[in-house]
């Protein structure tokens, strides 16, 4: 299990260069980095690439102003970092990642490939600190299991809110998703329906397809109009077996 200090520490210059040459988003906070030539300071996961003779390293934004640096503008290190929590769980359909935030879940995906999923979810949520913390994820990893294993998602209490980051319509789609029964499905024209939107069902299935939550925001449960299975983004496979699990239930 992998636990982490929300901001880990950064002791030397050598640990916060190695930091910077990584990107590493879980530094963003813990230290800000000068750049010389450039006269800018930035947040250690900043794409830029400056040379190490150039770079100075600050503890605050407030150093780094002092110093007569002004803020990166690709970066922008004065905006409020958030922190992300997130980790790994086997479940009955294979890998899955669940990321936390201060507010609720965040993000529950599933996948093959544990770099894939950590560049999913930094595509995501680009300005965040992302750590590492198996404990913070575990209780949405336990209940994506509890939900697979039982077929009947609908039924069990998520054991933390939703943080659902979205557009009015998007927040819409995946709630009327979470009210179709399990054991049902429903096409992406009834879904459009539902939420009042019945010329969106191109809106709908990419609102599906953006969904945030895999399982608990059912959107395997969505279907074309002749009843084929369309696409699922965690992989067709997946739909099949959730789909039967939640028939036999």
């Amino acid at each position: 299990m992998t636990t982490a200090d929300p901001t880990p520490a950064y002791p030397t210059d050598e640990a916060r260069w190695a930091a910077i040459e990584r990107r590493d988003r879980a530094a963003d906070g813990a230290f800000f980095c000068g750049v010389r030539t450039t006269g800018v300071y930035c947040r250690p996961s900043c794409s830029g690439r400056p040379l190490r003779k150039n770079v100075a390293f600050y503890d605050t934004r407030e150093a780094a102003r002092a110093a007569g640096l002004r803020p990166c503008l690709r970066c922008r290190p004065d905006e409020p970092i958030e922190t992300l929590s997130y980790g790994f769980g086997e479940t009955p359909l294979g890998l899955a990642l669940a990321a936390t935030s201060e507010t609720g879940l965040a993000l529950l995906i599933m996948g093959w490939d544990r770099a894939e999923m950590r560049e999913d979810l930094a595509a995501r949520f680009p300005r965040a600190r992302l750590v590492e913390d198996d404990a913070a994820a575990g209780p949405a990893l336990a209940a994506l299991v509890a939900a697979i294993d039982s077929g009947r998602p609908g039924d069990l209490t998520l054991p933390l809110a939703l943080d659902e980051r979205g557009t009015d319509l998007q927040r819409a789609v995946w709630k009327a998703l979470r009210d179709i029964p399990a054991g049902t499905t429903a096409s992406y024209a009834q879904v459009a329906r539902a939420i009042g939107r019945p010329s969106a069902v191109r809106a709908v299935a990419q609102a599906c397809g953006a969904n945030p939550v895999a399982v608990l925001t059912p959107c395997h449960r969505v279907v074309r109009s002749d009843g084929g299975l369309s696409g699922y983004r965690w992989g067709v496979e997946r739909k099949q077996a959730l789909l039967a699990r939640e028939a036999a239930a």
